[in-house]
């Protein structure tokens, strides 16, 4: 081998012409078959002229370069009848924010608010207030007389009961002034002693009768008029899950006479509006007192009124 490679590069002295010179003398004679490039290929280096070798070392450096780019690429993997399965990402939930209720946009102390609350320890400012009021076209026991707004608002849900099929309705007690509701509470004093009555009549002064928002409503013709059981007629099974939608609140809920100071009164419905009946409604709160935090009102705060 060295004496092949000291002849070739005896032989070699950088022209082009003997380049081809030896290329075609080597070609001539073939090794094995074949001519052995590899051995003789340091030689040919070494004796190159300069910028030969420079050019060499470039185009290696490039097929280097190429083969480890080749040896980076990921595998290619031949393509199947259905496609690979995707992982589903769901996306997370984000919780609706809940539209803000102002509980402060009426007043619950003026007695002329339709939010007034009205209670045993919240008597009406001035206890002798006396609303502006009109009388209703509705059948009746005594006086349909309420405000405007209540008013209207009970035409509306008494025709819609009845096109419902829960039956006709009429006023059984709607407004009564602070001197009705002395006499009305004196008799059930005289009747059925001062703490039976304090549970279901309210004193004068402390009366949401008097406001003209409240109502006590009966079945027409009369069935179970001012009593529990009319909580189970179809009038009454109605009104309770109904009225919220036209601005009623059942006043006096089963169960919430510690928080009331009245016995369950299916009866008794009184007007609040239809936001703050269906923002009740929709939190699945009763009372007033809950809703707007107050304390609750089981009885009154002086033994006589």
């Amino acid at each position: 081998m060295w004496e092949r490679s000291h002849a070739i590069a005896s032989l070699y002295d950088g022209s082009a012409p003997t380049v081809k010179r030896l290329i075609w003398r080597l070609g001539k004679k073939p090794v094995s078959g074949r001519f052995p490039w590899s051995s003789f290929a340091p030689v040919i280096i070494l004796t190159m002229p300069l910028h030969w070798k420079r050019t060499v070392a470039a185009a290696a450096t490039v097929a280097l370069a190429l083969a480890v780019l080749a040896g980076c690429a990921p595998e290619r993997v031949p393509a199947t009848g259905s496609p690979s399965p995707t992982a589903s990402v769901s996306a997370t939930p984000v919780a609706k924010p809940k539209n803000f209720f102002n509980k402060t946009q009426y007043s619950l102390t003026d007695p002329t608010s339709i939010w007034v609350v009205v209670n045993k320890l919240r008597p009406l400012q001035p206890t002798n207030f006396t609303p502006t009021l009109v009388t209703l076209d509705v059948p009746h026991v005594s006086a349909p007389q309420m405000t405007q707004e209540a008013g209207d608002a009970l035409l509306k849900m008494f025709a819609a009961a009845a096109a419902a099929g829960a039956g006709q309705l009429q006023i059984q007690n709607s407004y009564r002034s602070y001197n009705v509701q002395v006499n009305t509470h004196t008799s059930l004093v005289g009747s059925l002693g001062q703490a039976a009555a304090d549970a279901q009549s309210a004193r004068p002064g402390y009366s949401e009768h008097q406001t003209g928002l409240a109502v006590d409503v009966a079945s027409y013709p009369s069935k179970c008029d001012i009593a529990a059981c009319f909580g189970q007629t179809p009038q009454g099974i109605w009104l309770a899950a109904n009225s919220w939608q036209y601005g009623y609140i059942l006043r006096y809920p089963a169960d919430k006479t510690a928080i009331t100071g009245y016995i369950y009164e299916p009866w008794h419905f009184r007007y609040v509006g239809v936001a703050l009946s269906t923002e009740m409604h929709n939190d699945g709160i009763e009372t007033m007192e809950e809703f707007f935090g107050l304390p609750p009102a089981p009885d009154y705060a002086t033994a006589t009124g």
